[in-house]
């Protein structure tokens, strides 16, 4: 499988050890920077165009996904998200990763450099890429309403009150 990675200064050194370890694991690794340590970087850049790469190759029938790194993960998920037919979803700990595959058909995770040690968050990635979107009917439909508004404003069959409450 083919996994692209991106993050910024935060998540450097761990986009490093997920390389190498990755690498070793047997993941085609194709890392979108930055090369080296830079304060003042912007991740939007690196993280868009590792989520671009992936959205390209789903969408030519390739097996890929993407990690996105940074000091929290949240910034990293948020541009990731802007991407076209791109599901991203930050990951804490094993089961929100495996979660995110199997329930939302995430195809990026997003992991905060400065939240776990190297060997948790690689543990927390491994259950990302190992785990199998589940197929199941009520995801497919909450996965469907959410592009159904991405590209409409509406769900179909849902009042989208000002009042919060989604009335069917």
């Amino acid at each position: 499988m083919r996994v692209h990675i991106a993050t910024d200064h935060a998540g450097l050194e761990l986009a490093q050890y997920l390389i190498q370890n990755l690498a070793a694991a047997g993941y085609d690794m194709i890392d979108h920077g930055p090369q080296e340590y830079d304060a003042l970087d912007d991740y939007p850049s690196f993280c868009i165009n590792a989520a671009k790469a992936v959205a390209a190759e789903r969408s030519a029938g390739q097996d890929s996904l993407g990690i996105v790194l940074g000091g929290s993960g949240n910034g990293e998920q948020m541009a990731a998200n802007k991407v076209e037919g791109i599901r991203a979803a930050l990951a804490w700990n094993v089961s929100t990763a495996q979660l995110a595959r199997e329930h939302n058909n995430a195809q990026v995770v997003a992991v905060g450099g400065r939240q776990h040690e190297p060997a948790e968050a690689l543990e927390i990635i491994k259950a990302f890429l190992a785990a199998q979107w589940s197929q199941e009917d009520r995801h497919a439909r909450r996965i469907g309403q959410i592009g159904e508004f991405e590209t409409t404003g509406a769900i179909a069959g849902f009042d989208l009150g000002t009042d919060g409450i989604a009335k069917p």
